[in-house]
């Protein structure tokens, strides 16, 4: 499985997210970040981390579950529950602009389900994109505000985000002969 990003350059490109965010908003815009579980929370909170130092205040910060928005539950074979995880968003969204943040951004099926699961929280005044790697093959009309990396791959490819808070260990990697 080659490596395509390891922990320094994953660093080095949420850095420079948080940046192009501080570059396209203002600080009174009421930004707020919202990570989707699993692996778009712990995103969340490090860009959250690189915001506060650059602004100099905290940036609130929450977790989204999708699970029950997924379209994709009546497809499964018949088997266990769906495992569903707590959403922490202990703030109002109403009139907040939401930074939504999710490791891959593949077809757009999982942000078109987390669109849907935040609007039950409130009404935000927009909602930016906010993606680790871009591996293209979109089935909906979704494009990321702010992209980490871009790696184009065939549909027989995955891409795997490693992060220590879940994995124990910071990498993106592809893996070959993934059936679809």
């Amino acid at each position: 499985m080659p490596v395509l990003m390891d922990a320094d350059r994953m660093a080095r490109a949420l850095t420079r997210i948080a940046h192009e965010i501080t570059e396209r908003n203002r600080i009174s815009d009421k930004l707020v970040l919202v990570g989707i579980r699993t692996r778009g929370a712990p995103i969340a909170q490090r860009i959250a981390k690189e915001l506060q130092n650059i602004l100099g205040e905290p940036v609130p910060t929450g977790a989204l579950d999708i699970t029950l928005y997924r379209d994709d539950l009546m497809r499964q074979p018949v088997g266990p529950q769906p495992l569903v995880r707590r959403t922490e968003i202990p703030f109002s969204i109403d009139d907040k602009r939401i930074l939504l943040v999710d490791d891959v951004l593949y077809t757009g099926r999982t942000i078109r389900a987390a669109l849907d699961a935040l609007i039950d929280f409130g009404r935000p005044r927009d909602i930016q994109l906010i993606v680790l790697i871009d591996r293209g093959h979109r089935e909906l009309p979704i494009k990321a505000d702010y992209v980490g990396k871009n790696f184009p791959t065939s549909t027989n490819q995955s891409i795997q985000v490693h992060l220590s808070e879940v994995d124990g260990l910071d990498e993106v990697v592809l893996e070959e002969g993934i059936p679809v």
